[in-house]
């Protein structure tokens, strides 16, 4: 754990060695690029998160990717991403269908507010409208085991047990450590085998 974050600590400072800016200018304006500058640390976090050592490693270098992916929310979103995170745990998928509608209307480009919207219509039981909107966020963020993982339960829940294992597999390419990972992982495989037989 201390070796991982001793490697959090330095990846800035080993990127300015390489030769990596830590910051693109926006074009014409001399102004360092935030999109760049995310872009360039989840580059980082993505690779530490493969080498992360153990589940608490992985777990504080997902915190940190999550972090700089609600960096693109603006407070407004945000907002209305935690009043359909309170509607969810209400079971009131209807209210915080409402809300995470609202919230991608002012953020489009958030692949959390995607994937949330996913849960909620999946709740509702549009599955179809929740596969388009999970395709989305795979769209934005191709490295988002958070959806990777929303549609292997989808899968799972639709019956689909080699479709979930093989999105699972997809999740934990990324995520090595994911929390229960080879837990979920061992009961896809023997859903799977079950369903070939």
């Amino acid at each position: 754990m201390v070796r991982l974050a001793a490697l959090l600590v330095l990846l800035p400072a080993l990127a300015l060695a390489q030769g990596t800016p830590p910051t693109a200018a926006t074009p014409g304006s001399g102004r360092p690029d935030p999109s760049a500058a995310r872009r360039a640390e989840l580059d980082r976090l993505f690779e530490a998160l493969k080498q992360a050592p153990d589940t608490s490693g992985g777990q504080m270098v997902e915190a940190r990717i999550r972090a700089v992916w609600a960096q693109q929310v603006s407070p407004a979103a945000a907002l209305l991403l935690r009043r359909g995170m309170r509607n969810m745990q209400g079971n009131e998928a209807g209210e915080a269908l409402e809300d995470f509608d609202a919230a991608l209307v002012l953020e489009p480009g958030a692949a959390d507010l995607w994937i949330m919207r996913a849960r909620a219509l999946g709740r509702l039981g549009d599955r179809a409208a929740a596969a388009r909107d999970i395709q989305e966020a795979l769209r934005l963020e191709p490295r988002h085991f958070g959806a990777l993982l929303a549609l292997s339960e989808m899968q799972d829940e639709a019956g689909d047990a080699a479709g979930a294992l093989r999105s699972l597999d997809a999740a934990l390419a990324i995520h090595p450590r994911l929390p229960g990972g080879q837990e979920r992982r061992r009961d896809l495989v023997r859903k799977a085998e079950g369903d070939a037989l």
